[in-house]
C-alpha cells in the first residue's frame, strides 16, 4: 500500500474540502437532534455558540501549524508543550482516541440514514453492520494513497455543501422561516443549552483533521491556517441554515423524536417524498466522505505518536509501513465503538475525550509555548475558561441523565492516562532510534 508521507500532496482546496468533509459529515446529520434536545428551542443558536468557543480553539492550532507544520499534528503540539512525557503521550491518545469515536458515530449514522430511506427498521444488527461495512471502504479508499483520498473529499465536499445549502434554502422557502423564543423555563433551558454547546464544538473539532496531516499540505505554514479558517466558516453557514430549516419543518418535539435522521424527516413535511429520498442520500453521501477524511488523519497521528516512542506498537504480523498498521487499528476500533454504543453515547464520549485534551492543548501552549508562535494569553486563558464551561455543565447534564456514560468517559481517559504512564516508565531510555519509523 502507498501510505508513505509525501509533502506538498494535500492542496488548499483538498484540505479545506478535508476539513468541511469531516465537519459535516458527523455534525448536521448526526448531532443536530441531539443538540436540539440539550437546547430546546434554541438549539439554531447552540451551532453559533459552538462556533465561537471553536474559534478560541483554532487560534492555538493556527499559530501552532503555522509555526510547526506536522503531519499528526496535535501530537506535535503536546510534545513540544510538555516534552515526552505522560500528560503529552495520554492527551494526544485522547485526541486519537476522540476521532475514532467520531468515526464510529459517522458510520452509525450513515447506516441510520441509509435504513430510513429503505424504509426498514432501526434496530436489532442492521445499524452496526452498515456501519462496519462502511468503515471498511472507507479503509480501502485510504490504503489507496493521499491522491485518491485528496481528489475524492475535493468532489464530496463540493457535493455535500452545495446539497445541504440547497435542502437548507428550499426548506426554509417551503416552510417559512420561524423561531421559537425561550419558554418559562428558561433557567433549565439555559443549563442545557451551555450543556448543547459541547455537541456543537463536537460539530466542529473536524478542523483538526487539517492540522493533523499538515506537514503533507502545500505551503503549510500559510495553508493550514486558511484552511481551517475556511472550513469552520463554511461549516457555520451550512449548520445555521439547515438548523432554521429543520426548525422550521417539525416541531422541537418531532426533532428530538427523530433525533437520529433529524434532516431525513424535516425534508419530507415541506419538499415531499423526493426531498426526503435526496436528503437520505445527501446524507450518505456526507456521512461516507467524512469517514474517509477522519481515517485519513487519525491513522497518521497514531503513526506519529509510535515514531515519538510515546506509545507502543506491535506488527501483529502485518507487512508494510508503520502507518499502514495504524490505519488497521483504527477501523478495528471505530467498529468495535459502532457495534456496541450508540449515536447518544458515542457522542457524549467524543465530547468528554476532546473537551479534555483541548484544555490540555491551551495550557501546555500558554504555558511554554505562547511566545515561541506569537500567541495573546488572554485569548489562550479564554479558550481554556470555555472549555471548562461547557465541559463541566455539560458532565453535570449527563450525571442527571445518563451517569453510566460519565463514568465510562471519565474512567477510560483515566485508563488511558495510566496505559502511558507504565508504557513510558518501562520504557528503556536507551531504545535504539535507528528502528524508528520515519514519517517526513
Amino acid at each position: 500500500m502507498n501510505s508513505e508521507y509525501k509533502a506538498n500532496s494535500i492542496t488548499l482546496a483538498g484540505a479545506i474540502a478535508m476539513g468541511t468533509g469531516v465537519m459535516i459529515g458527523a455534525g448536521i446529520f448526526a448531532l443536530t437532534g441531539q443538540i436540539a434536545q440539550l437546547a430546546g428551542p434554541l438549539f439554531p443558536l447552540s451551532f453559533i455558540a459552538g462556533a465561537i468557543v471553536t474559534a478560541f480553539s483554532a487560534y492555538t492550532y493556527i499559530k501552532m501549524s503555522n509555526a510547526y507544520p506536522s503531519a499528526g499534528g496535535i501530537a506535535m503540539i503536546l510534545q513540544k508543550a510538555y516534552g515526552p512525557t505522560t500528560v503529552a503521550a495520554g492527551a494526544a491518545l485522547l485526541m486519537a482516541l476522540s476521532m475514532v469515536i467520531n468515526e464510529s458515530l459517522v458510520a452509525r449514522t450513515f447506516a441510520t440514514y441509509l435504513l430510513r430511506g429503505l424504509g426498514m427498521e432501526q434496530s436489532g444488527w442492521k445499524v452496526p453492520a452498515l456501519a462496519v461495512g462502511l468503515i471498511v471502504f472507507a479503509y480501502l479508499v485510504n490504503a489507496a494513497g493521499n491522491r485518491s483520498v485528496g481528489l475524492f473529499s475535493i468532489v464530496m465536499a463540493i457535493i455535500k455543501v452545495g446539497g445541504i445549502a440547497l435542502f437548507g434554502a428550499a426548506a426554509l422557502w417551503a416552510g417559512g422561516i420561524s423561531f421559537e423564543a425561550a419558554t418559562d423555563q428558561q433557567s433549565t433551558q439555559i443549563t442545557g443549552f451551555v450543556a448543547s454547546v459541547a455537541l456543537s464544538i463536537l460539530a466542529f473539532k473536524g478542523f483538526t483533521t487539517i492540522t493533523n496531516s499538515g506537514a503533507e499540505v502545500t505551503e503549510p505554514h500559510r495553508n493550514v491556517g486558511r484552511a481551517i479558517i475556511v472550513s469552520i466558516g463554511l461549516c457555520v453557514i451550512v449548520y445555521l441554515l439547515v438548523a432554521f430549516a429543520v426548525g422550521s419543518s417539525l416541531t422541537l418535539e418531532q426533532i428530538i423524536a427523530a433525533k437520529d435522521y433529524a434532516l431525513a424527516e424535516a425534508a419530507a413535511p415541506t419538499l415531499g417524498r423526493t426531498g426526503f429520498y435526496l436528503t437520505v442520500l445527501l446524507a450518505i453521501v456526507a456521512t461516507s466522505s467524512g469517514l474517509i477524511a477522519s481515517i485519513f488523519a487519525v491513522s497518521r497521528m497514531l503513526a506519529m505518536l509510535t515514531d515519538m516512542k510515546l506509545i507502543p506498537h506491535s506488527h501483529f504480523g502485518m507487512p508494510g509501513a508503520i502507518r499502514d498498521h495504524t490505519l488497521v487499528y483504527t477501523v478495528v476500533i471505530a467498529s468495535f465503538l459502532a457495534i456496541f454504543f450508540d449515536l447518544s453515547r458515542i457522542a457524549s464520549l467524543g465530547a468528554f475525550f476532546y473537551l479534555v485534551m483541548d484544555i490540555i492543548i491551551h495550557w501546555g501552549v500558554f504555558r511554554h509555548l505562547k511566545e515561541d508562535v506569537k500567541a495573546s494569553g488572554w485569548v489562550l486563558l479564554s479558550a481554556i475558561a470555555l472549555d471548562a464551561v461547557v465541559l463541566s455543565t455539560f458532565a453535570a447534564l449527563k450525571w442527571q441523565s445518563d451517569p453510566l456514560i460519565v463514568i465510562v468517559s471519565f474512567g477510560l481517559m483515566a485508563t488511558v492516562f495510566a496505559f502511558v504512564w507504565l508504557f513510558l516508565r518501562l520504557r528503556p531510555d536507551n531504545e535504539d532510534q535507528s528502528q524508528s519509523h520515519s514519517h517526513m
